[in-house]
């Protein structure tokens, strides 16, 4: 039987993902480990009760230097990061694909919901689709994975779990960065650097209020009380004037949008390309757009609907139909 390497974290999607893998797969689990004992003995439970030997692999220096480290660098330049679309190229898959290279596996496999089919990978049809997490993931890494609760709803995976016995049937969904348990990323940002102090918050070219530091906003976060009876957000974080700089609604919407350091799950186009893009981990919000790649790793791209407040440090996923094809890392407008 064939070998595959599962992402194994004791949750109930990697649980039910191992059960179904079992069918066609001789299962090996990787845990990977960031210092949570919790965690661990979670993972190691739930691969005794599957029968699935279980190898744990510490990447912590990995994740402090490839996900932590660029984390808050990306927050102190006003930008808003997503550190699971940072962290799986870079440390989960890299990890799952090494090992899976140690013993001899030429597939690899995750709980995401997103589907796969001859090296590429779709949307899911569920309303838990995680492919816009996995925009990112290099190209040889994409062709080796294996999702196999990529046409399933949660809760058919919460059933199924149920039904195994699995002690992680009911657990809660996780919710919060991994190396941040406690969600506070502002108390994480000031315990290891120096995060910006109180700043200005303008309008139209009018200083309306003070802000506590930028590192607590991203762009379309309504701010505090109404201004001349209107609520405003956050259009753009200024960092080298420390300034906020607030919108109405409505001008939060745009169709002209820039990336930087793009990823092709495709062969590279040469040429401008028609796609749909998605610009934050919701179920909504896809318009058609034209890409225009550029030599340097760049892309503008021009929609053809406006989406709402594209947040500089945010990843934009490309799609051709359901197909995920690259992602790029969305812009400042005054950044090249």
């Amino acid at each position: 039987m064939q070998k595959i390497v599962l992402g194994l974290s004791g949750g109930v999607d990697s649980a039910v993902s191992a059960a179904l893998l079992k069918k066609e797969y001789e299962v090996h689990g990787l845990y990977l480990d960031i210092g949570q004992p919790e965690g661990r003995a979670e993972a190691k439970a739930a691969a005794q009760a599957l029968g699935v030997p279980l190898t744990v692999m510490d990447i912590r220096a990995e994740l402090e230097e490839k996900v932590c480290t660029p984390f808050a660098e990306s927050y102190l330049r006003g930008e808003t990061p997503n550190p699971c679309i940072l962290c799986n190229p870079t440390v989960k898959f890299r990890a799952l694909c090494a090992h899976a290279d140690a013993i001899g596996a030429e597939k690899i496999a995750t709980g995401h919901y997103v589907r796969t089919e001859n090296g590429a990978l779709y949307r899911a049809p569920s309303a838990n689709d995680q492919s816009y997490m996995l925009c990112r993931l290099l190209r040889q890494q994409a062709e080796r994975l294996v999702a196999p609760l990529g046409s399933m709803e949660k809760a058919q995976v919460r059933a199924l779990a149920a039904d195994l016995g699995l002690l992680s049937a009911q657990k809660p969904d996780s919710m919060e960065i991994c190396f941040i348990p406690d969600k506070d990323y502002i108390g994480w940002l000031s315990r290891r650097c120096t995060t910006p102090g109180k700043g200005d918050v303008s309008f139209r070219g009018e200083v309306i209020a003070r802000h506590e530091g930028f590192h607590r906003w991203t762009v379309g976060q309504r701010l505090p009380g109404l201004y001349q009876e209107r609520k405003l957000y956050v259009q753009s974080i200024l960092p080298e004037e420390n300034v906020i700089r607030a919108a109405l609604w409505e001008d939060l919407f745009e169709t002209e949008l820039r990336v930087r350091d793009m990823n092709w799950l495709i062969d590279t186009p040469c040429a401008p390309l028609r796609a749909r893009v998605k610009v934050r981990h919701t179920k909504w919000e896809m318009p058609e757009c034209t890409v225009y790649p550029a030599p340097d790793g760049t892309a503008q791209i021009e929609c053809d609907e406006p989406v709402r407040a594209p947040a500089p440090g945010q990843a934009a996923a490309f799609y051709d139909g359901p197909r995920l094809i690259g992602g790029g890392i969305l812009c400042r407008k005054n950044e090249n």
